[in-house]
């Protein structure tokens, strides 16, 4: 006959700056993340237990993520030069690098060089986004309807491309060679 499962406990379980200061050190050692983020976290593991210290807890917060930097763990300039690179890799341009450097709270004189680099790395990162969803110069076949080109484009917005961008790669034919070629120049020379 099977246990019966305890019911969980929703108690609030004791936390103390000692034990803050170990769930920042995993949190650092499993995640890349950056000084706003692990504020955050701190913060919400702070609201869901029981403080047991006669500090402050925020005060807290500020002083073991000023001990992660100090130890180099966290480097918000490193973190938003890394993550601008995997975006643009996966195809998203520089208005989703922007907006995610800036929601992962990584200040502009950070995240510069980043944005810097999306912007070189625009028309390759575009090229790799029409060939990854099968766009333009990479579709099967040539489509003529406009509420479909107009689609295309909206994903190349929701992306973070340029509009010019997108139409002028949605502008390419299907299996043009010599101007993906030009593109592809283009997008080595950036």
């Amino acid at each position: 006959m099977p246990k019966p499962c305890a019911p969980f406990d929703r108690s609030r379980k004791p936390l103390d700056a000692a034990k803050l200061d170990e769930l920042a050190l995993a949190y650092v050692a499993r995640f890349a993340t950056s000084r706003a983020k692990l504020l955050r976290y701190l913060a919400r593991k702070v609201r869901e237990s029981e403080w047991k210290d006669e500090s402050d807890a925020m005060a807290a917060c500020e002083a073991i993520a000023d001990r992660m930097e100090a130890l180099r763990y966290l480097d918000d300039r490193q973190y938003a030069a890394m993550r601008g690179q995997a975006m643009t890799r996966r195809g998203l341009g520089v208005r989703r690098v922007k907006a995610q450097l800036y929601v992962d709270g990584i200040a502009a004189a950070d995240s510069g060089e980043a944005i810097a680099a999306a912007e070189r790395a625009a028309v390759a990162a575009a090229i790799g986004f029409a060939r990854r969803r099968r766009l333009g110069p990479f579709a099967v076949r040539a489509d003529d309807d406009p509420r479909l080109r107009e689609r295309h484009v909206a994903a190349f917005a929701r992306a973070g491309h340029s509009l010019a961008l997108a139409r002028r790669i949605l502008a390419l034919a299907p299996g043009d060679e010599d101007a993906l070629a030009a593109l592809d120049d283009e997008a080595a020379l950036d």
